[in-house]
Parts: C-alpha cells; sequence; structure tokens
C-alpha cells in the first residue's frame, strides 16, 4: 500500500492544478462574453462620411489569455499521460478511451471558439465608410454566443480530462499495488509454511 498512499497525493494535486487551470479559462471565457465589443455609427465631424465608434476591446484580451491557459491545462494532461498511446495499456478500456477523444473534441472546439471569436471582436470597422466611399449602416461586431460556447466546451473537456487521468492513473498503480500484494501474501504463507515445519 506503500506505493498507492505516496501517489495519490501527486494525483489529487494534479487534478486540482487541472481543474484550477480549465476554471480560470471557462471564467475568462464568460468575461469575454460579457463584454463584448459594440459599436454605434457615428458621423465624422470633419467629412460628411460617418464611422464606427467601439466601446471596449476587453473581450478579445479576455479570449485570447482563456485560449492559452486552457491550451496549457490540455498540455500538462498530455505531458502526464504520455498521450493514449503512450502510457498504459488503456486501449481496452472504453471509459478511458471515450474520455480522450471526448477531451480533444471539446479542446479543438473550444480553443477555435476562442480564437475564432477574439479576432472577430477585434475587427473594427472604424473608417470603412470613408474607404468604400458610402455612409455606414450598421457595425460588424462579434455575434452573441461564440465565447459562451467555448465556456460550455471547457467544462466539458474538463470533466472528460478528469476522467481520462483517472483511467490513467487507475491503470498506472493497480498493477503495481495488485503485484505488491501477491508478494505480501506470498511472504506472509511462507512464514506460516516456515513457522510450522520448524520443531
Amino acid at each position: 500500500m506503500a506505493g498507492f498512499a505516496t501517489s495519490r497525493p501527486a494525483s489529487l494535486a494534479f487534478a486540482a492544478l487541472l481543474s484550477f487551470l480549465s476554471l480560470f479559462a471557462f471564467l475568462l471565457a464568460v468575461g469575454a462574453e460579457r463584454r463584448r465589443s459594440t459599436g454605434k455609427v457615428v458621423p465624422d465631424e470633419y467629412d460628411l462620411r460617418s464611422y464606427c465608434l467601439y466601446d471596449t476591446d476587453a473581450s478579445t484580451v479576455y479570449g485570447v489569455t482563456a485560449f492559452f491557459v486552457l491550451l496549457l491545462a490540455q498540455l500538462l494532461v498530455t505531458a502526464v499521460t504520455r498521450c493514449l498511446c503512450l502510457g498504459p495499456a488503456l486501449s481496452s478500456r472504453g471509459c478511458a478511451v471515450a474520455s480522450f477523444i471526448l477531451s480533444w473534441i471539446t479542446f479543438l472546439t473550444a480553443e477555435a471558439c476562442l480564437i475564432g471569436g477574439s479576432v472577430r471582436n477585434a475587427y473594427h470597422t472604424k473608417y470603412l465608410g470613408y474607404y468604400m466611399k458610402h455612409d455606414l449602416v450598421t457595425c460588424a461586431t462579434l455575434r452573441k454566443g461564440v465565447f459562451a460556447a467555448a465556456a460550455a466546451m471547457m467544462l466539458i473537456n474538463l470533466v472528460a480530462s478528469l476522467m481520462y487521468y483517472w483511467s490513467y492513473s487507475k491503470a498506472a498503480t493497480g498493477g503495481f499495488i495488485k503485484h505488491q500484494n501477491e508478494v505480501g501474501m506470498g511472504m506472509t504463507d511462507y512464514g506460516l509454511d516456515k513457522g510450522g515445519s520448524g520443531p
């Protein structure tokens, strides 16, 4: 049981770190959704053209930060578990394989939403009316729900990553614990036999 006792605190520490990073990225994505840039058409005081005036660009900063935080969390899971093909024999475990696939699908989806939403949110159309030689009617803004979709994918990714890491830890330590217990039982039986055969 010594091997299990020494490995379990590290597993809990990593799960806590992974949860912190994922939840931090989730909060950033929620903040990006709430702080999406909004623009309004205003006339130019120097000529008769119009342009878009945007209020804030904080959503782009939140989105890019969440992108890298989520990337760090996924890289940590991959490094610790050494990917599905290099780790213990997990190919026979349906839960591990399903969690591994779901983790990467939700990760890639969330990252696509974050980077796409950040780029689109940063696309400002100031002076577009001047270059297009006509007055603006509306301003280009990010569609509502892009960062919210990324936040939802992050929560699913967190659950899938924790399930995959739990399956990996179980496969990595279970065999050692079983072998250690068998050795202990064998030595106990040997001691009893030796004691019984003595004078």
